[in-house]
């Protein structure tokens, strides 16, 4: 089936000369702002392109070298499961709908210090056992794609908690991962930790590492150090920035959005110095700064932020990676709906390539599994909404229309017998319920049932067939290092 013969709802936000006047814009950030370089091996790099690096680490990026590196950098990363199955694709074109158009891809996490129960909404310190349950219950849902890094691990020494929840998550799902590790100098420990349990990384990746710098325009020495230990193994890695309008960034959308730009072009410039062809994944995050509270939230123009970078990055013909609406709310509850609706519906119907970080809430401190359940939800029913709908001959049902004819019921016909089991969306939460069987079952609240169900799917939720297996060698391997102690 072509594209002409589906009804397919879609957001652009950038016109073409928008697209031109931000790269400008970008490239003039990076030659005479530059970015502040922390990492005396990273300035060597950059030295050895350009012929010199300013005083006090600032570099000064020329436009042609930007260029080379939009030029030589892949057009798209295949991402496979630990079994070695591809499973999906990120970067233009898009290959993941049937009819080439952009799929958002989505992944549970991230980093959260507290576990959030879903049945009382009690905070206490993540911990091991709850990286465990998170991870079964991401790999158990059907609308996510990935895993990523939901919490940190408290109950276990500090300098092995990376390692531990690194661990937690390759034994209790096949599914991708995206990992964050907030100990630089414990990174390279995670991916011999990884090699050790499964070999090979690089030849069918189902980890993505990701990488912050620190806006506005540094690139700190621990995100240089992980790029380089990725790069040398040939992984593909997430290069995304974190802006707070008013703080880290201009307050004006139009601002952060070219400044985070310019910064995700430097990392690229970088990648690509250090190796070119290195497979990379940009985004950015933008938020806004509270000055009442001293912290982060989401806006709708950071949604619109979020689109208009994922515009620019297929108009580079780069993988993308953007928000997922968390860090909001106080729990699952109508703030944290809000947003995971906009985030979600807004990615689907534009061209983000993948939102790796949904569930998080209470300032991105505290990870609810009732909100990933819940956002589980929202996905599917986004992308049904943004696959639109067929105009082929059949579907106009024209045949049926004239031998049904005026005043009859389509209740019995032919096609309604074949697609109604699947015509409209079932939620696996909540039944569809009159006004009498609601009061027949004693009037349930909606946030309650999502709760019981919630539970219901963490007690369920199993790991994979080799997770005994896996566990007890990486656990020697943690317990064998003395790498954790120097």
């Amino acid at each position: 089936m072509s594209d002409i013969d589906v009804v397919r709802p879609q957001i652009t936000v950038l016109s073409q000369e928008q697209i031109a006047r931000i790269h400008a814009a970008s490239l003039q950030i990076l030659s005479t702002v530059g970015i502040r370089v922390d990492s005396e091996r990273a300035r060597q790099v950059f030295a050895r392109a350009i012929g010199k690096t300013a005083a006090a680490g600032r570099v000064r990026i020329p436009r042609q070298l930007v260029e080379r590196a939009l030029a030589t950098a892949p057009s798209n990363v295949e991402v496979y499961d630990r079994q070695g199955n591809l499973t999906f694709h990120l970067g233009p074109p898009m290959k993941n709908g049937p009819n080439g158009e952009v799929q958002t891809r989505f992944g549970i996490g991230v980093t959260a210090l507290y576990y959030q129960d879903p049945e009382t909404d009690e905070v206490v310190p993540f911990t091991r056992k709850h990286m465990e349950m998170t991870v079964r219950l991401g790999g158990a849902l059907p609308s996510f794609d990935a895993v990523s890094t939901v919490g940190i691990v408290q109950d276990v020494p500090p300098k092995a908690s990376d390692l531990y929840a690194v661990l937690e998550m390759v034994a209790n799902t096949v599914k991708p991962l995206v990992i964050l590790v907030s100990d630089e100098k414990c990174f390279p420990r995670v991916l011999e930790l990884l090699e050790h349990l499964h070999g090979d990384l690089a030849s069918r990746p189902f980890i993505l590492p990701y990488f912050n710098p620190i806006t506005p325009l540094v690139m700190n020495r621990g995100t240089v150090d992980k790029m380089f230990v990725t790069i040398e193994r040939g992984l593909p890695f997430i290069y995304s920035n974190y802006g707070m309008a008013g703080a880290t960034t201009p307050i004006t959308p139009a601002g952060t959005l070219v400044l985070l730009n310019a910064e995700l072009l430097a990392g690229l410039t970088f990648s690509q110095l250090v190796k070119e062809g290195t497979p990379v994944i940009l985004g950015c995050l933008p938020a806004f700064f509270d000055m009442r509270g001293m912290g982060s939230f989401y806006d709708a123009q950071s949604y619109v932020v979020n689109l208009a970078c994922a515009e620019m990055m297929v108009h580079y013909r780069l993988p993308h990676c953007g928000t997922s609406g968390s860090g909001m709310g106080w729990g699952a509850d109508l703030i944290t709906a809000g947003h995971q609706w906009a985030n979600h519906l807004l990615s689907c119907l534009g061209k983000v390539g993948l939102a790796p970080f949904v569930g998080d809430n209470l300032g991105s401190k505290a990870f609810p599994p009732a909100v990933i359940v819940y956002a589980d939800e929202i996905i599917a029913q986004a992308r049904r909404l943004a696959q639109g709908f067929p105009l082929d001959d059949r579907p106009f049902a024209l045949s049926e229309i004239e031998e049904i004819g005026p005043g009859g019921s389509f209740l019995t016909s032919n096609l309604t017998l074949e697609r109604f089991r699947y015509a409209t969306y079932q939620s696996k939460v909540w039944p569809t319920l009159t006004m009498e069987e609601w009061l027949d079952r004693g009037s349930p609240r909606a946030g309650e049932e999502l709760r019981h169900y919630t539970q219901r799917l963490l007690s369920e939720a199993g790991p994979p067939e080799d997770h005994a297996d896996l566990i007890v060698e990486g656990e020697t391997f943690i317990n064998t290092s003395n790498a954790l102690f120097d």
